[in-house]
C-alpha cells in the first residue's frame, strides 16, 4: 500500500478520526486512539513517510501523550509555529516561515517519500491552498460527542476522489485523492 514510487512523495493529511468526526476529544484528549490503534499497526504508512509537518498545538498535545517518547520513526519532524519554544527539542525543527515555504522545506527533507501533515488547522490551511495530494483517515469505532473536528469551520469545499478503503481489525482505513 506504499505510495512511494518514482521517488516523488506526496503531501498526505494523515489522521485518526472517531465515527462522529473528531480527531481529538474534549481537552485535546487523544488517548482513545491508542486504545484502538496499536503504535505499529500501519507500518506501510511509516515506511512511505519521509517527514512530518505538524501544527504547534498538535505538537504540544503529542508531547503530553504517553507514547510520544521522541522516537518517531517517520523521518524528520517539523513544527510550523509563530513562536518557537524557549527550550528547543533536538528531535524537531521549528519553522516560523510561511505555509508554502514550510511545506516545501519539509517535503525536501522527506527525501522523495511522503510528507505527512498533522493538525486540524494546519491541514485545513494546506487543503485551502491546494498543497495536499491525499487524505488518509483511520476511522476508529468510537463516538466522542465533542472535541476537535476533522476540519475547523470555514473550510471551503474540497472535492475528493476515493481510491481505497480497507478494514484492519476494528479500524476502517479510507484514502482519498484531492481533486485539484
Amino acid at each position: 500500500m506504499s505510495d512511494v514510487g518514482a521517488g516523488t512523495g506526496k503531501v498526505v493529511v494523515n489522521r485518526a478520526m472517531s465515527l462522529d468526526g473528531f480527531i481529538a476529544g474534549p481537552g485535546d484528549a487523544m488517548d482513545w486512539i491508542a486504545e484502538h490503534v496499536p503504535a505499529d499497526a500501519f507500518q506501510d504508512v511509516m515506511v512511505a513517510t519521509g517527514a512530518m509537518l505538524v501544527g504547534r498545538n498538535t505538537y504540544e498535545v503529542g508531547k503530553r501523550m504517553a507514547h510520544q517518547d521522541g522516537s518517531y520513526d517517520g523521518g524528520a519532524q517539523f513544527v510550523l509555529t509563530h513562536t518557537p519554544p524557549d527550550e528547543p527539542d533536538p528531535n524537531v525543527t521549528f519553522l516560523t516561515c510561511g505555509l508554502e515555504e514550510a511545506v516545501a522545506t519539509a517535503r525536501g527533507a522527506a527525501g522523495g517519500k511522503n510528507l505527512e501533515i498533522l493538525g486540524a488547522d494546519l491541514a485545513s490551511q494546506c487543503l485551502q491552498r491546494g498543497l495536499v495530494d491525499e487524505i488518509l483517515v483511520y476511522v476508529v469505532p468510537v463516538l466522542l460527542g465533542d472535541g476537535v473536528r476533522f476540519s475547523p469551520p470555514g473550510l471551503d469545499r474540497i472535492d475528493l476522489e476515493p481510491f481505497s478503503n480497507t478494514q484492519s481489525g476494528p479500524i476502517t482505513v479510507l484514502r482519498f485523492r484531492v481533486r485539484k
